[in-house]
């Protein structure tokens, strides 16, 4: 990535990456973390997709290439429960949520070796009605300084302490709202927005919903026009025009609010399945939008521009049907945009120029790399497919790079849906009630020592 490519990453991540209120102690933790840790410049991943939503993750001095076992195994975690949900990480601690038993949960590891925390009981485990989604939450906590903020299947938001796994507030959508549970539940990871919380219950007149952080209070609804419901990605604030926009992916289209006061700004539906199965969170760059999904649709990129009415417009670039990204996630890095191109028929690893839709290159020839979700760091793509393979790919815009693969132990034969996370220099891969987390630095800390598997119940 180029140095102004990193230098736009960062500022757009100013406002809106959780626990801002870092204090000097903090700082200064932080600084000796990074010395120990040798050449590694360390960082956490304390949301959905990490640091920006964007999947990307700041870190350097990582492995360039894999040996042919893969990178050293530090941990494993097993009995954390069932779930596809990816964990968060901040401050020296693991967040993740599960079906356990009756139960819905939240629980807390500790990042040095995955011993438990705590484990606090959000409520009752929602029900499925469908096999491939009865394994428990999909939703990924949002870490933001002390607090932490989860949405359960049933549509439950709660907030709860970081440190003790304390119950400060929790809003139910069905409820307050008049939200409907979309087919598969809620899966929606919540979104820090200044001193906001964004949730989408999708009912009328409360497309998306502004909650106070610290009381749960409402402080806005939004009402977009024609009612959209709620589908399975999870919202983004941008900057545009100087001012601030949530921007979400529901169940008919792509839709921008004010983030002030949730007014509606502009929306977009050529990007949405005609089943309402979007997953897949939209991609933000300089004032570009691209939105994506499955089911023999498509992705679309589109120029918001400032209305003459003092509105906004969302004004189409191109639509191509070759990015059908179903719930694995793209990264846009210089101009090009990867990610896996299928849906529940398969699908492989495609490249895209992100201005002309053009495909650069399409992993369908290879067949080395099936659909999977991807992330990045430090030069690379980390790219997990659905069968549970990790690989190390090299981005490029002329072709397939592979630097590495490897297959985790003892999978679980479930669908390996989870996506990859990348945290102060480890890999996290969960497998349903699996957690392992693989040592990806070039430069190892001092009197680093292999870790035994812990459990995992907190009980």
């Amino acid at each position: 990535m180029s140095a102004a490519s990193r230098q736009r990453r960062e500022e757009n991540r100013i406002d809106t990456r959780p626990g801002r209120r870092r204090t000097a102690l903090g700082w200064a933790l932080a600084l000796l973390s990074t010395i120990a840790w040798g050449a590694t410049a360390g960082a956490d991943w304390p949301q959905w997709n990490g640091p920006g939503r964007d999947g990307m993750s700041a870190e350097t001095g990582l492995l360039q290439e894999w040996p042919a076992e893969g990178p050293p195994l530090a941990w494993t975690v097993d009995d954390l429960g069932g779930g596809h949900s990816a964990p968060s990480i901040a401050e020296g601690r693991i967040f993740g949520m599960s079906h356990r038993g009756d139960d819905e949960v939240v629980w807390a590891l500790s990042e040095k070796d995955g011993s438990p925390n705590w484990v606090t009981r959000l409520g009752p485990a929602f029900g499925q009605d469908r096999a491939e989604a009865d394994d428990g939450p999909g939703a990924t906590p949002t870490v933001d300084g002390d607090l932490l903020y989860v949405q359960g299947l049933a549509g439950d938001v709660s907030c709860l302490r970081v440190e003790t796994g304390e119950l400060v507030w929790q809003r139910d959508l069905r409820k307050d709202f008049g939200a409907d549970v979309p087919r598969w539940s809620f899966r929606e990871s919540p979104l820090i927005e200044g001193d906001l919380v964004i949730v989408t219950p999708g009912a009328p007149g409360a497309t998306l919903v502004a909650l106070d952080k610290l009381t749960g209070a409402t402080r806005w609804q939004s009402a977009v026009p024609g009612d959209p419901g709620p589908a399975y990605s999870s919202a983004i604030a941008i900057g545009f025009d100087g001012r601030r926009q949530i921007v979400q992916f529901t169940a008919q289209g792509l839709v921008g609010v004010a983030a002030s006061d949730g007014a509606f700004l502009w929306r977009y539906d050529p990007p949405s399945n005609p089943y309402g199965i979007n997953i897949s969170t939209p991609i933000h760059h300089q004032g570009q939008i691209f939105a994506s999904s499955a089911y023999g649709n498509g992705g679309g990129l589109v120029t918001l521009r400032r209305a003459d009415s003092g509105g906004v417009t969302a004004d189409e670039v191109y639509f191509t049907p070759r990015m059908q990204n179903h719930h694995g996630g793209m990264i846009l890095l210089d101009g090009a945009l990867f990610g896996a191109d299928g849906g529940n028929s398969g699908g492989y690893l495609v490249a895209l120029d992100f201005a002309t839709g053009e495909v650069l290159w399409d992993q369908r020839a290879g067949r080395l790399a099936p659909k999977g979700a991807i992330a990045y760091a430090d030069g690379r793509l980390y790219y997990r497919t659905e069968d549970g393979a990790m690989l190390l790919v090299e981005p490029s815009r002329e072709e397939y790079l592979e630097r590495g693969r490897f297959e985790q132990p003892d999978r679980s034969g479930k669908p390996a849906w989870t996506h990859p996370v990348l945290a102060n220099g480890r890999l996290y891969l969960r497998d349903q009630g699996t957690l392992l987390a693989y040592d990806v630095r070039a430069t190892k800390p001092r009197a680093a020592k292999p870790q035994a598997a812990k459990p995992a119940s907190g009980r």
